[in-house]
């Protein structure tokens, strides 16, 4: 009777613990959310990254501490349009031929590559998840019906002081031929409250608090630090001027590019680096756009304290991105627009379950990855139309490819590719630049011409996207003669340029 008495305990401890072993399985097997947070314009300046000039980005730094950080992550297009319409579309810009401003409800209306492409949100939306998003996800917000709660956006980049601070939006250019720039900087508003990024976490953070049936997939672009570079006095204050450093620069460095390089590079309605130094604002221009940065770190810090307190923090993959790089005065002016490192590279970090915590990725690698790598993270099928591929495996360790390359498109025909010691450039025309990193990290002397390089511009060459697809039709970027001038060489009559709402941005 005892042994029975035994028996009958340990039989009923056996039944307990598969039962937990079962609940915890079925909790484990739960598709995980997804937090999508996109910020504009962010460059590799962050505390994580060493940035330049002591920068403040307490928040974005815990974060990466917390998943999978790529310090050498570069976009598919130095430009905001073609840029997300890649990563939403998960196709390259060479694919599509998107290399320009695209309004978001016709990413897929005219084109043979896009017109049946599933985009990333409607990818989990089609897999069972509830989507969400707000702010600057496409180009402007995101196509109608894509998410099932939409917040919109903010027209514009306001708010916006009613009498500009230093720049005329114009500088030096022919203001028939080129746009207007947006490029500013000063303390306004008084308050966060009244910045549209604010508004947007707001949103975000109360929809952290409610109770989903099914997973969720929760977007949220950030305005910031996109000019102009506007955001309360207390941000600037975080950064004084004496402690500000500049970023690399020499007079002479574009003396060695090939004349398309320098016609991409004609950016007369940006401030110029030389403009900065004589004026005694380049350091001013810095201070402000670490301000943004500042700002939107403490913004990124309020989401992920609402995330830690809500009921999804343990189950929830995290992505951070940003849609290109920044110049601050590298290669003569400040802005993207560009082949070269500043203008390509950009944050990217993954967090989930079931990823290390504080690992540094230095192997190069590319926004277009977002698609395929957060549905391997979901347990979600692939998408077999996706061009770049799940990250995941670097990842976790399990496979370390001999060679990593990026690569970015600007217009039709001009790329770069960049591994881990060169950045490799080829234009439409059969102009080249070749930087090795390795005794070169701020891409000053160029070497394609020297004998020395040939093997491995050869086999950097091999990389280069064997279609190049002709314009959009409803793609274009009429803010530089350019690229108005090379739509119109290559697709002819049907290249005219139209008019798209944000372009002069």
């Amino acid at each position: 009777m005892k042994n029975n008495y035994y028996f009958l305990l340990i039989l009923l401890i056996l039944i307990a613990c598969g039962e937990k072993r079962k609940t915890v399985a079925t909790e484990q097997q739960q598709p995980p959310n997804v937090l999508f947070i996109a910020v504009d314009d962010l460059n590799n300046w962050l505390g994580c990254l060493n940035g330049y000039s002591a920068t403040k980005t307490p928040n974005l730094d815990k974060l990466a501490a917390q998943g999978v950080l790529f310090s050498n992550a570069h976009c598919q297009a130095p430009l905001c349009g073609p840029s997300r319409a890649s990563v939403m579309t998960g196709l390259r810009p060479s694919t599509t031929g998107i290399y320009g401003m695209v309004p978001d409800h016709q990413v897929r209306s005219e084109n043979p590559a896009t017109k049946n492409i599933t985009f990333l949100p409607e990818y989990f939306k089609n897999n069972g998840y509830h989507t969400m998003g707000i702010g600057k996800l496409f180009h402007i917000h995101a196509p109608e019906g894509v998410f099932d709660e939409s917040g919109g956006r903010v027209k514009g980049f306001g708010p916006l002081p009613e009498k500009r601070f230093v720049w005329d939006g114009f500088g030096t250019s022919d203001r028939e031929n080129y746009g207007r720039t947006s490029t500013d900087w000063g303390a306004y508003p008084e308050v966060d409250s009244l910045m549209p990024d604010h508004q947007s976490v707001d949103w975000v953070i109360e929809r952290l608090n409610r109770k989903y049936d099914k997973p969720f997939f929760m977007g949220l672009g950030f305005l910031r630090p996109h000019v102009p570079l506007y955001v309360p006095q207390k941000w600037f204050d975080m950064h004084p001027l004496d402690g500000i450093e500049m970023a690399p620069y020499r007079s002479d460095d574009l003396d060695d590019v090939p004349p398309v390089a320098l016609q991409i590079n004609d950016l007369p309605m940006m401030p110029s680096t030389e403009w900065a130094i004589k004026s005694g604002e380049w350091k001013k221009i810095i201070q402000a756009y670490l301000a943004c940065v500042s700002f939107v770190d403490y913004e990124i810090g309020r989401v992920m304290e609402a995330f830690k307190n809500s009921k999804y923090s343990d189950n929830t993959v995290i992505v951070l991105w940003s849609d290109h790089g920044y110049r601050l005065g590298e290669k003569g002016t400040f802005a993207k627009h560009a082949l070269w490192e500043p203008a390509t590279k950009a944050p990217l970090m993954f967090v989930a379950p079931n990823l290390p915590n504080g690992k540094i990725i230095d192997k190069p690698a590319e926004m277009l990855s977002i698609y395929p790598t957060l549905l391997e993270l979901c347990r979600l099928p692939a998408y077999e139309k996706n061009e770049g591929k799940s990250l995941v495996p670097m990842m976790l360790g399990e496979d370390e490819p001999n060679t990593a390359i990026a690569l970015t498109t600007f217009g039709m025909n001009n790329h770069a590719i960049k591994s881990e010691r060169f950045r490799y450039i080829r234009y439409e025309d059969g102009g080249e630049e070749l930087y090795d990193h390795a005794n070169d990290p701020n891409e000053f002397t160029n070497q394609a011409n020297n004998p020395t390089y040939r093997d491995e511009i050869e086999a950097l060459k091999k990389y280069l996207p064997k279609n190049n697809a002709l314009w959009d039709p409803n793609s274009s970027y009429t803010f530089q003669p350019y690229f108005v001038s090379q739509k119109t060489r290559t697709n002819g009559s049907n290249g005219k340029p139209v008019e798209v709402i944000g372009a002069p941005q």
